[in-house]
């Protein structure tokens, strides 16, 4: 599986658990090994969904803060999902280049979102990222 692969699926776990946030991410994917057809996934995607699950007040405190505007209630669940994993890569996974992170973020939010969530979703973690670079 490659990252972006990984990647997706941590996305999918980090989606599902905005529908049910008193999941573990491995009651996620208990629940999920009960269908032939999903791909379970690697360690990768597993350890970031967990990092993600476990840190998320500190991702929604940092959406929030850069999603000028919007309130996380507001959000699609889809950018809300993205926005959390590109955050908790960029804050807790110091070998993952940053720019990597963000450009990962868009190219999934191009598949499951519109165009103009791709462009937001840029835009909140470009703002992100100078602040960190400031």
């Amino acid at each position: 599986m490659t990252r972006r692969e990984s990647r997706e699926q941590a996305f999918i776990l980090i989606f599902e658990q905005i529908f049910h946030p008193d999941s573990s991410v491995g009651e996620i994917l208990e629940a999920a090994g009960i269908s032939d057809d999903v791909q379970y996934p690697d360690a990768f995607a597993v350890s970031l969904a967990e990092k993600a699950a476990k840190e998320r007040e500190k991702t929604d405190d940092v959406i929030q803060r850069f999603a000028k505007g919007w309130k996380l209630n507001r959000l699609s669940r889809v950018c809300l999902a993205v926005l959390r994993l590109a955050i908790c890569e960029i804050l807790f996974f110091d070998d993952i280049p940053r720019g990597v992170s963000i450009n990962e973020a868009v190219e999934l939010a191009k598949k499951y979102a519109t165009p103009e969530d791709a462009a937001y979703i840029n835009g909140v973690l470009g703002a992100f990222l100078r602040s960190l670079n400031a």
